[in-house]
């Protein structure tokens, strides 16, 4: 897939960016890693340069973003807990409070976790679906996902351009800050939802 996804690129400059980042916004396991710093990497040998190519891949993955915003949005509490009662819920073993917790945690950390998540692999795509969810703000959640998009996008592409042809050397240190990156969130996470819960208890 990798090859293939390098090929889109050569062939199709900024068009690929966008839509490969755009798809990859919805569908994680496709690596935004390699779009980008081949992308960066291409401004070395071809026409394209690394400011067309950030602003394509910033608003490929914005697109993508608030298409995942949107079916969060279309999903209320009580269609969740409807879905939650079903098979799928029962081997989650998730029950409808579960719902009200995730969705409490999110609205206090909402601006936090949407600028923070935009920089963290995997987490980044995911992050726009209890955003929609919590009905947060669309305005704020585009000025914040362009901001996270753009300091990731920009990071990666310039590491692609400064690296040059030799720009996969840089995925192997990139495998060990994903990994470190992705562990240290979710610690973050199960350390603030067990506080949450804790007070919550107490006050209750």
């Amino acid at each position: 897939m990798q090859d293939a996804m390098i090929d889109f690129v050569n062939n199709y400059g900024y068009f690929a960016i966008f839509i490969l980042i755009y798809i990859e916004n919805i569908f994680p396991p496709i690596p935004s890693e390699v779009v980008l710093l081949s992308g960066g990497a291409l401004t070395v040998t071809t026409n394209m340069n690394v400011f067309g190519t950030i602003v394509y891949a910033t608003f490929g993955s914005l697109i993508g973003a608030m298409t995942l915003y949107f079916v969060g949005r279309a999903f209320t509490r009580e269609s969740l807990i409807n879905l939650l009662n079903t098979k799928i819920g029962k081997r989650l073993r998730l029950k409808p409070e579960s719902i009200d917790k995730a969705q409490d945690w999110f609205t206090k950390y909402e601006e936090k976790a949407v600028l923070i998540c935009r920089c963290i692999p995997i987490v980044r795509s995911i992050i726009s679906i209890p955003a929609g969810f919590a009905r947060m703000n669309v305005f704020k959640f585009v000025l914040l996902t362009s901001i996270g998009s753009l300091i990731w996008n920009t990071i990666l592409v310039n590491l692609g351009a400064l690296f040059g042809e030799a720009w996969e050397n840089v995925l192997k240190y990139y495998t060990g800050y994903k990994y470190i990156i992705l562990g240290l969130a979710i610690v973050a996470v199960l350390y603030f939802s067990y506080k949450f819960y804790k007070k919550k208890k107490i006050n209750s």
